[in-house]
């Protein structure tokens, strides 16, 4: 479901006006041998300053339109072993963070592995480390201890799948068509059919 993912956060920096171009995708090895499949992105935003503004550590749509050029991971995450159950729980989205996660952070970023190519290697320098992900914890102690750890794998910033929709079905409009994204148009019937209302929304936040 990795394409599923990356369609979600392409729409999303597309439609908050950044030009998006995708790196090689690449499999990181988990313990048991099994490939776990993530999406490099480069996104660059023309009209954000020229020095990035100050931003909290989880990033927010506001924090995102601060920030000029950013390499995103996609964490691809829609699938059996990620439940509703994990999202209410801090202690439980944790360990999840650490199995899956946390451990390999620093592989995802790992510029040497032929991510960029000629073109686009010159950026690394400027280039912010943005990881999308399902979710983080909501409480302390495990908060701070998964922020710390991110930081600590010279991960810049965190954004949430939960940010990102909020932000696609606010943006979207049901007097607009869409016809070149499945994704924005099943959100537009969604709400032009009240299937989606803005109090619904503050669920995602």
């Amino acid at each position: 479901m990795a394409g599923f993912d990356e369609n979600i956060v392409r729409e999303y920096f597309e439609l908050n006006k950044f030009f998006v171009r995708q790196l090689k995708k690449y499999q990181v090895q988990t313990r048991k041998k099994q490939a776990d499949e993530a999406i490099a992105l480069v996104v660059y935003n023309p009209g954000a300053p020229a020095d990035d503004a100050e931003t909290g550590y989880q990033l927010f749509s506001a924090d995102m339109l601060k920030i000029q050029r950013a390499v995103v991971v996609v964490q691809a995450w829609h699938s059996s072993r990620f439940t509703p159950s994990i999202l209410k729980s801090s202690s439980r989205i944790f360990d999840y963070l650490k199995k899956n996660v946390l451990n390999r952070a620093d592989q995802y970023f790992d510029f040497e592995e032929a991510l960029f190519d000629e073109e686009t290697s010159t950026e690394q320098v400027s280039c912010k480390k943005i990881l999308v992900l399902p979710g983080i914890p909501t409480s302390d102690p495990q908060r701070s201890e998964a922020i710390s750890l991110f930081q600590e794998s010279g991960i810049d910033g965190i954004i949430t799948f939960s940010t990102i929709l909020e932000n696609l079905l606010r943006h979207v409009e049901v007097n607009h068509s869409y016809q070149k994204s499945e994704l924005l148009q099943l959100m537009r019937v969604l709400k032009l059919y009240d299937m989606v209302k803005e109090p619904q929304m503050n669920l995602f936040g």
